[in-house]
């Protein structure tokens, strides 16, 4: 299943608002939509929102041209500021605009196929990492979302979890919940409820003491955005996460696509960090609602990506 896909036109996108409670499609036929769709995160993750922003450009080439066109192209590459890949995959298909429509919808979705094939490669080099590192079985820890709904198909660090399910060396699994929206509590455990594996839903404040208490083996986390010297963006909760793996001596490994390191971008403390609105936490009173964190590299046992393994503490 694909979990964001062109089709007849337009961009069809599984809502995941509406999950776990409702399995609802959006056809997307207006950038004004698609902008909508990713600010609302009906559509998020990062190779999924690198997916959004190239079709969004070539939904954007079928509507528009000139000044208004290149507009069109800003407004979808600067809907969320964190995530590297929103940017990038609609920079990426924009650069075909010289050429026309039909030139612009093909390298978007080139940019498609290419992080389904990336999902793919991740899994398999994960899982053996996570073999490798921790025998047979482990008990693993994961947080936010990165199954397919945020990676199209298979996902990043939830791929490396199915896919040592598929191979029958999966212990446990415990998602934590991931305020504010949920995203663990919502959609990774739906996702790991479809793929029939066995898990518990950890409140986020859980995870380092389940750590502490030996009932975690390796913790497994996406990204939004890899920094040059190794410093990883990723969900609210993720920094928390790799201070109770170091302080409980147990692998932190980062799973994420190529297109998500960012070369420009020499330090986390460079990152804009996106703030959303308090009401999502509490609309009674003030919130401190910012949506990353940074976990600095040398927290990081191993970064896993579509083509390689590395370790940011050396030189990479």
């Amino acid at each position: 299943m694909r979990t964001i896909d062109w089709v007849d036109d337009a961009i069809v996108i599984i809502d995941q608002t509406a999950l776990p409670e409702t399995e609802r499609l959006i056809r997307i036929t207006t950038v004004e939509d698609l902008i909508a769709a990713v600010q609302s995160l009906a559509v998020r993750g990062a190779p999924a929102l690198g997916v959004a922003g190239a079709l969004g450009v070539a939904l954007a080439a079928r509507l528009y041209a000139g000044d208004s066109l290149r507009a069109q192209v800003e407004a979808i590459e600067t809907a969320r500021p964190t995530a590297v890949n929103l940017a990038r995959g609609a920079r990426r298909a924009a650069s075909r605009i010289p050429e026309g429509p039909d030139a612009v919808l093909t390298e978007a979705l080139a940019v498609r196929d290419e992080e389904i094939a990336a999902s793919a490669a991740m899994a398999a080099r994960g899982a053996d990492l996570i073999t490798e590192l921790c025998g047979p079985r482990p008990r693993m820890l994961t947080h936010c979302n990165t199954g397919a709904l945020a990676a199209v198909t298979v996902g990043t660090a939830l791929g490396v979890v199915l896919e040592l399910h598929r191979r029958g060396a999966l212990g446990d699994v415990i998602a934590s919940e991931t305020r504010p929206l949920l995203q663990g509590a919502r959609l990774t455990a739906w996702e790991l409820s479809r793929a029939g594996v066995g898990f518990r839903v950890a409140v986020d404040g859980a995870g380092p003491f389940l750590m502490a208490r030996g009932e975690v083996d390796a913790v497994v986390v996406g990204a939004d955005r890899i920094c040059a010297n190794g410093d990883t963006v990723n969900k609210i909760g993720t920094y928390a996460h790799a201070l109770g793996a170091h302080r409980a001596g147990i692998p932190f490994l980062v799973v994420a696509p190529e297109s998500t390191i960012d070369r420009d971008t020499p330090e986390g403390a460079a990152v804009p960090i996106e703030d959303r609105a308090g009401d999502e936490v509490n609309g009674a009173f003030p919130a401190a609602n910012p949506a990353f964190d940074v976990t600095p590299h040398d927290l990081i046992t191993a970064i896993v990506t579509d083509r390689r393994v590395i370790h940011p503490q050396e030189k990479w």
